[in-house]
């Protein structure tokens, strides 16, 4: 399928063709019409199938038409290093529509604490982080996450191995109950089918 035949807005089609981005994989032809359509979902994707895209898309497409000004979308991962990875596709997706995203993750020098700590205060449109580094923030009082209408826990089965279940459950506890939620994972042991019934039943 191209992605001229899903329900994008232009400006977003044009930042796929200024990628190079010309046909959807399987995930992505099957993920965004229901991503679009408001629903939650449940996908069992691995690295390297377009699964990143698949959430980021209709996400964006949201964004760019509502334009709320609140932070919009909270994505968790597993790993700085995939936190980072998802951060560049966004920008690199943004390329046309000034839509803002901040990745906040530990590791590294520290440096970066303050800007992390500026960027959720004032909100962006969405911030990308692994729960460890999050909920250090959200500790310090000044996170607001009281408008949040999209949750997207990217490589789910790899955080509950890490032992991110209690982290994911407070930082799902401070969430509007009515939200989307996607979960994405490359394995759906009974673990994650467990928790995707917790937390889609309080989506």
């Amino acid at each position: 399928m191209l992605f001229e035949e899903l329900e994008l807005n232009p400006g977003l089609l044009e930042s796929i063709d200024y990628m190079g981005f010309r046909e959807t994989t399987p995930i992505q032809e099957q993920a965004i019409p229901v991503i679009l359509s408001g629903s939650d979902l449940i996908a069992c994707a691995q690295t390297g199938t377009g699964k990143t895209a698949a959430y980021l898309l209709p996400i964006m497409n949201h964004i760019f038409e509502k334009r709320t000004g609140l932070t919009h979308t909270l994505i968790l991962a597993p790993t700085r290093e995939l936190a980072i990875q998802i951060d560049q596709q966004i920008q690199g997706l943004a390329y046309t529509l000034n839509i803002t995203s901040l990745a906040v993750y530990g590791g590294g020098d520290g440096s970066g604490w303050d800007q992390e700590k500026a960027a959720l205060s004032r909100g962006a449109d969405i911030i990308v982080a692994t729960p460890g580094r999050l909920i250090s923030h959200l500790n310090q009082g000044y996170v607001k996450f009281n408008q949040i209408e999209v949750l997207v826990l990217d490589e789910a089965d790899r955080m509950l191995d890490i032992g991110f279940y209690d982290d994911i459950m407070h930082i799902i506890s401070g969430l509007p109950k009515k939200r989307q939620t996607l979960m994405l994972s490359a394995t759906m042991p009974p673990k994650i089918r467990s928790l995707s019934k917790h937390i889609l039943c309080t989506g």
